[in-house]
């Protein structure tokens, strides 16, 4: 640990950057085992600040935007021809059902949704956004682009200036 805590937690000097790749002291971070260990203890605290917690100890370390980064996107059939679903492929190497409903476009009309049952929010990659972009309508009445799936009509939130939503 380097340098000094912030209200008691220790910084380390890892940074993750907006395309979701690791750095440690500026270099970046290759070895699969230790970011799978980074991303299985990664954490929120109650400031909204990123940590690891691991074995009781508390690191804090920097996220330029999101800790994680949806890398591709792909539709699904479900079993029992009970609709579809679309999936999404996360910097972490894990694959989730993406939350239609948490869509949302944040500055600079970047793409987020939320992962791991709500608890962070990610950005799409440029080729994730591609690959989701495929599945987004316009809706001429409502002014608006969702993505529509089972029936039903998801519509995602914009950005507005000022820091809303809309």
């Amino acid at each position: 640990m380097d340098m000094e805590p912030e209200n008691g937690i220790p910084s380390l000097p890892i940074r993750i950057d907006k395309e979701g790749v690791w750095y440690y002291r500026g270099a970046r971070m290759f070895r699969k085992d230790i970011l799978k260990l980074f991303f299985e203890n990664l954490k929120r605290d109650e400031l909204g600040r990123y940590l690891i917690e691991f074995k009781g100890d508390k690191c804090l370390i920097e996220v330029e935007d999101t800790p994680f980064v949806v890398k591709t996107v792909s539709k699904h059939n479900r079993e029992n021809r009970r609709g579809e679903s679309i999936e999404i492929l996360l910097s972490d190497l894990t694959l989730e059902k993406l939350d239609l409903s948490t869509l949302h476009v944040g500055m600079d009309n970047v793409l987020y949704c939320n992962i791991k049952e709500g608890n962070f929010e990610t950005r799409f990659s440029r080729s994730g956004y591609y690959q989701i972009a495929e599945f987004i309508k316009y809706d001429e009445d409502k002014d608006a682009y969702f993505v529509p799936l089972n029936g039903r009509n998801y519509y995602i939130e914009t950005y507005r200036p000022g820091g809303t939503q809309c």
